[in-house]
């Protein structure tokens, strides 16, 4: 049997997902590396968005270094159970996507160029799996917080889709969706490649430097 056709990579349906608790997962109270705090409120001036571009160990650190980015945190969203652990999310039986909150100032980085960079930095042709990373939880995903961003996130899906297929390459397979519920991930998970520089980028794959 295929590695690629197990129970992991269906999503399952809302009845058949873990239930999840009514527990909100505690996290450090502020970034280790920007040192801002990880959960709302946020300034004024910034907007939000849910990234999902396969393992969030990597996609976080890719996106703390851009300039004008205001905080990181990982979490999962896009599924179905309540306040998820790592151990159910990676189950397949949650429906939730790795997902890294993304705070940014758009004075300072424009949100088509937030685009380009998550377009460039992973392949978003794969379905439930992003290189070796198996599952649900590993799908390319843009969780939008308003309505110009929706648009300017189906635009430039649009047009990477026919540059990809210009050059061969299959069907983009990227989920839009506007803004589920962000569960934060668990403490360990936040900045994990600042706290073990030498841990696995799952970028690593897509020729994005991930030390």
């Amino acid at each position: 049997m295929s590695l690629f056709t197990t129970s992991k990579t269906r999503m399952p349906a809302p009845d058949q997902a873990l239930p999840g608790r009514d527990r909100v997962m505690p996290v450090p109270d502020r970034h280790l590396v920007l040192g801002r705090p990880l959960v709302p409120p946020f300034p004024a001036a910034t907007e939000r968005v849910l990234i999902g571009m396969g393992c969030f160990w990597g996609a976080e650190r890719l996106l703390w270094s851009l300039p004008g980015i205001w905080v990181t945190a990982v979490g999962y969203a896009g599924g179905f159970t309540a306040n998820p652990t790592y151990e159910e999310v990676c189950s397949g039986r949650t429906g939730h996507n790795e997902v890294v909150q993304v705070v940014f100032d758009p004075a300072d980085l424009a949100f088509e160029a937030l685009l380009k960079v998550f377009w460039d930095s992973h392949d978003p042709t794969q379905g439930m799996r992003q290189g070796n990373d198996v599952g649900t939880q590993y799908r390319s995903g843009l969780y939008v917080t308003s309505a110009a961003q929706r648009l300017a996130a189906e635009e430039s899906r649009s047009a990477f889709g026919r540059k990809l297929a210009a050059a061969g390459f299959g069907a983009i397979t990227t989920e839009i969706g506007e803004d589920p519920i962000f569960y934060y991930a668990e403490d360990y998970h936040q900045q994990y490649l600042a706290r073990n520089p030498n841990g696995y980028c799952g970028l690593a794959g897509t020729g994005v430097k991930c030390g």
